[in-house]
């Protein structure tokens, strides 16, 4: 079975109730970045992303930001 990583970016920002244009901005994280990030259009992760994403909300387990998952 193959795997993919899950950003849970959409997540997020529903539940902090942001857009994802705020979230750059808190980010300091181009919007289109952000963007691809959240509709697995990226092949790479920038753990410095992940890491300024968790800062803005706080976040201390990288689990509520990103997700091994089965490709189904």
């Amino acid at each position: 079975m193959d795997k993919y990583i899950e950003v849970k970016i959409n997540d997020l920002i529903d539940q902090h109730n942001i857009s994802l244009r705020e979230l750059s901005r808190l980010t300091d994280i181009r919007h289109a970045a952000l963007s691809e990030l959240a509709n697995r259009k990226r092949q790479n992760i920038n753990f410095g992303h992940i890491i300024r994403i968790a800062e803005a909300f706080d976040i201390s387990d990288i689990r509520e930001i990103i997700d091994l998952k089965d490709k189904e």
